[in-house]
């Protein structure tokens, strides 16, 4: 294992990884896992990936948190396809459109990839209950996990999993407010609380690289509720840049937000650099229903940085495109992954993006977990 240590990712105070860690201790941001490339890229280099056995996102051991002695809390999770969208790209005159589907993970979304890693670590770490908030997926995949670990977890859904579930009536924020409120002998591993599970994510970015023969595309469309997923692939790219395993390129990130809940969007449009608490909001896509981002100031700089942007959809728009993909690609999206294909019209249509660049659509999950949003 060639983790050093966690730093934080705004003031840069380093905390250590061998003891199970939440915000940084000094001003409550997100930390994030360091380690020493230098070594990491000695242990496993890229060529070798082709023969690699492994197909989860364990494959890029080297370069994930647990101890190499130590068996992961695994489901088979990563190892997605990268699909090309020629049919749906066609009605859009593009020729190199992409789908990265998060549909086929284990639980059915993207969130898998961070759970496998989170609840390996707490559990290598010595953690015995786990904790999060969720309005959906993540709770999913946090009872699955956990169950596969022998730990216990409370969420919100998933009793089939064994889980403890508390039932809150209002937004992932107020659920995250009563785990606050209760002190109880959990360990939180709630989204960008800990370090680990954007360790589980950024293997996004590491896939999409070595699936494109490390030529990262033009442009990533991502959906953004706490954003795990789009800072996550950054750090990703970061990281194979220094181990000399792609060049300085990055692809412009959009973040796709629905117009019932758009925090990034409304203070990416300002010019803030933080994203104020967003009122009343309100959205199908449970996955988007976050009206603030712990995460928020990494996210609206990584927009910046790559000459990106913010974009919101409406619900209507999001279940109209779901069934254009379904019909045009055979793949049934969740609503989150259907407001990626919108924003991509609107970009187009805009200017934004042109159709003769590379663009990369993610998924984040199954449109079979959102029967009621699409009901005639």
């Amino acid at each position: 294992m060639f983790l050093t240590h966690l730093s934080c990712t705004s003031c840069g105070l380093h905390h250590d990884w061998s003891k199970l860690q939440n915000l940084c201790t000094a001003c409550r941001k997100p930390l994030f896992a360091v380690y020493d490339l230098e070594q990491a890229g000695r242990a496993l280099e890229r060529e070798v990936l082709s023969s690699c056995a492994e197909k989860s996102l364990w494959r890029y051991r080297e370069l994930l948190p647990l101890p190499i002695e130590t068996a992961p809390v695994s489901l088979s999770e990563g190892g997605t396809p990268l699909l090309r969208a020629e049919r749906f790209g066609a009605s859009l005159q593009m020729q190199n459109l992409w789908i990265k589907d998060e549909s086929q993970n284990p639980t059915q979304s993207f969130k898998a990839r961070g759970m496998s890693v989170a609840v390996s670590m707490a559990k290598h770490l010595g953690a015995s209950k786990l904790v999060a908030p969720s309005a959906g997926n993540a709770g999913s995949a946090l009872a699955a996990y956990a169950a596969r670990a022998g730990l216990e977890a409370n969420i919100i859904e998933c009793r089939e999993f064994g889980a403890e579930v508390t039932l809150i009536d209002g937004l992932i924020s107020d659920c995250a407010a009563e785990i606050s409120r209760r002190k109880e002998n959990w360990f939180d591993v709630s989204t960008l609380k800990e370090p680990y599970r954007i360790e589980g994510k950024k293997t996004l970015g590491y896939e999409l690289a070595e699936q494109l023969n490390w030529e990262l595309p033009d442009v990533i469309i991502y959906p953004t509720g706490g954003g795990t997923g789009l800072i996550g692939m950054w750090k990703a790219f970061d990281e194979m840049e220094k181990l000399g395993w792609i060049d300085k390129k990055r692809p412009r990130m959009f973040s796709v937000q629905a117009e019932g809940c758009a925090p990034i969007v409304r203070a990416f449009e300002a010019g803030e650099n933080c994203a104020a608490e967003f009122p009343n909001a309100h959205t199908l896509a449970a996955g988007l229903r976050v009206p603030k981002a712990i995460g928020d100031f990494v996210i609206l700089n990584i927009l910046r940085q790559s000459n990106g942007g913010a974009i919101t959809v409406t619900d209507e728009e999001m279940i109209r495109t779901a069934a254009e993909v379904a019909s045009s690609e055979g793949l049934f999206v969740a609503p989150e992954g259907a407001a990626c294909f919108a924003a991509l019209r609107s970009l187009l249509s805009s200017d934004k993006i042109s159709p003769d660049q590379s663009v990369v659509i993610f998924n984040t999950g199954s449109g079979i977990k959102y029967l009621d949003c699409y009901d005639p």
